[in-house]
C-alpha cells in the first residue's frame, strides 16, 4: 500500500443489500468505498443486516469491504423502525472498531442513524469523526407533508451530530448554508457533492424504446414531493411531447398506489393522459437505458438534497432543466449545461421547455458541455481524493521520511589549537 493510505470505516444504517432500492444514500456510500480503496485506502463499511442471505462480509472492490451487523430484524426498515436498533448497532459496531486489526485512522458517518451509532463508537477510540447527511431533516420537513414523515428527533440529533463531528461533509453549497444555519461552524463544513458512474451513465449505449414525440423524462423517488404534478401540468404548454416518470411503487403495483392515481386523474384533467406514462421504480441497471431517451431531463422538486439524478443525465449527454436546489443549483449550468427554472410555476416551466424542444443547435450544444462537465468534475475517483483530502486533514501530519545526509570534511574549529 503506498505511504499515505488510510484505514477507515465508512458508518451507515441504510440499507444497501437491495440493489433495485438502492437511494442515493446507499449509492453514494458503495461507490465512495470503492474509489476511495482504488486509490490505495483500506476501507471497510459496516452496515445493518437487512438480508438473511446476505454474507457477514462482502467485497466491494479493490481495498474495499462490506460487513454486515446484527441488529434488529433482517429485513428493510424505515427509519423509526430502525431507530431502537440503533443501541444494539453501536455495541457490535464498538467491538468491531475497538479489534487491533480493524482499529479505523478515521470513521466517516452517513446519515443521521449512522451517525448515532458511530458517535457513540468513536468515544473511547480516540479517532476522528467525519459525519455526511446526504438530506437534512429541516429541509425535508419543507415539504408538502413532510412534518408528517421527518422523525421528531431528528432534526435536533442532526444539529448535534454537526456540531460534535471533526467535519461535516455537504453535499451542496445549499446544504453548507443549511448546516451553518443550524448552528455548524463554517470552517468545520466542506463541501464534496455526489458522484456519477461514468462507465454505467454515459452517452453511448442500450436505450429503451421510444415513440416519435419528443421524451420528457423524470426519474424520483417520491413521485409526490418530486414535482411530477407541476411537470403534468407544464405539459399543456409543450405539445406533442410525452412525459415519461420512474420511480415511486414496482410497476406491478402502480394501479394501487394512491399517489398515481392522483396524478393519473390530474392528467385526465388535463387532457394530457395520451401523452403521460409512469414506469414505477426500475433497477439501477435500467435508468440509463431511459435517460438516453429524453430530450429533456426534468429535475423539478423543490426540496432535492442529492442532484443525483441530473449528474446521470448529464453523463448520458442530456441537457436538465431543473430548479435550482440542491446539487442540481451546482452541477447544472444555467445556459450552459441545461436552464435553471422557478418551482412549481407550471407555466413558464412548459413555455420554456416548448421553447427549447425548438433549439436543436442550443440543446446539442448543451448535451455536449453537460456530459464533458459530470465526466469531469464529477467522478466518483475525483469525490473520493477530495473525501481523502478532507480525511488528511483530520489526522496528524506524518512524519517526514529521514533522508541521508551527504558526508562533510571535518572542520576545526575557530580558535582552536590557540
Amino acid at each position: 500500500m503506498p505511504a499515505s493510505s488510510l484505514t477507515i470505516a465508512l458508518v451507515t444504517l441504510a440499507d444497501l443489500s437491495h440493489e433495485p432500492l438502492a437511494g442515493v444514500h446507499a449509492v453514494y456510500v458503495t461507490e465512495l468505498a470503492r474509489a476511495l480503496g482504488r486509490q490505495g485506502h483500506r476501507v471497510t463499511v459496516y452496515t445493518r443486516r437487512t438480508d438473511e442471505r446476505a454474507r457477514p462480509r462482502v467485497r466491494l472492490g479493490v481495498g474495499a469491504t462490506m460487513e454486515h451487523l446484527d441488529a434488529g430484524p433482517a429485513r428493510p426498515l424505515d427509519e423509526a423502525a430502525v431507530l431502537p436498533h440503533v443501541k444494539t448497532f453501536a455495541e457490535e459496531l464498538t467491538r468491531r472498531l475497538s479489534h487491533g486489526r480493524q482499529r479505523p485512522e478515521l470513521v466517516h458517518a452517513h446519515g443521521w442513524l449512522g451517525g448515532l451509532a458511530a458517535h457513540s463508537a468513536v468515544q473511547d477510540l480516540d479517532v476522528p469523526l467525519v459525519q455526511s447527511f446526504h438530506g437534512l431533516g429541516v429541509v425535508e420537513s419543507r415539504r408538502p407533508g413532510g412534518r408528517r414523515t421527518v422523525h421528531p428527533a431528528r432534526i435536533r440529533i442532526e444539529r448535534a451530530l454537526g456540531r460534535g463531528a471533526g467535519r461535516v461533509l455537504a453535499g451542496c453549497d445549499h446544504e453548507a448554508d443549511e448546516l451553518v444555519r443550524m448552528g455548524v461552524a463554517r470552517p468545520q463544513i466542506a463541501v464534496v457533492p455526489c458522484g456519477v458512474d461514468g462507465d454505467r451513465f454515459r452517452q453511448t449505449g442500450p436505450t429503451m424504446p421510444r415513440g416519435h414525440r419528443p421524451r420528457l423524462v423524470m426519474v424520483c423517488g417520491d413521485l409526490e414531493s418530486g414535482g411530477v404534478a407541476t411537470a403534468i401540468r407544464a405539459l399543456v404548454h409543450v405539445p406533442d411531447a410525452e412525459l415519461v416518470v420512474a420511480g415511486g411503487p414496482p410497476a406491478e403495483d402502480l394501479r394501487a398506489d394512491p399517489v398515481v392515481r392522483r396524478l393519473t386523474a390530474l392528467a385526465e384533467e388535463l387532457h394530457v393522459a395520451d401523452r403521460v406514462r409512469m414506469l414505477g421504480r426500475l433497477p439501477r441497471k435500467d435508468v440509463p437505458k431511459l435517460l438516453r431517451t429524453a430530450r429533456l431531463v426534468l429535475c423539478l422538486a423543490p426540496h432535492q438534497p442529492s442532484g443525483m439524478t441530473s449528474l446521470e443525465a448529464m453523463a448520458c449527454g442530456v441537457p436538465v432543466v431543473t430548479v435550482p436546489a440542491g446539487l442540481s443549483a451546482d452541477s447544472v449550468l444555467d445556459g450552459v449545461t441545461g436552464l435553471h427554472v422557478p418551482a412549481a410555476q407550471p407555466v413558464a416551466i412548459g413555455r420554456a421547455l416548448r421553447r427549447l424542444l425548438g433549439e436543436e443547435t442550443t440543446l446539442s450544444a448543451w448535451a455536449i458541455a453537460a456530459a464533458d462537465r459530470a465526466h469531469s468534475r464529477y467522478t466518483w475517483e475525483r469525490v473520493g481524493a477530495e473525501t481523502a483530502r478532507v480525511y488528511a486533514g483530520l489526522l496528524p501530519a506524518p512524519a517526514p521520511e529521514p533522508t541521508a545526509e551527504e558526508p562533510q570534511d571535518a572542520e576545526e574549529p575557530v580558535g582552536a589549537g590557540v
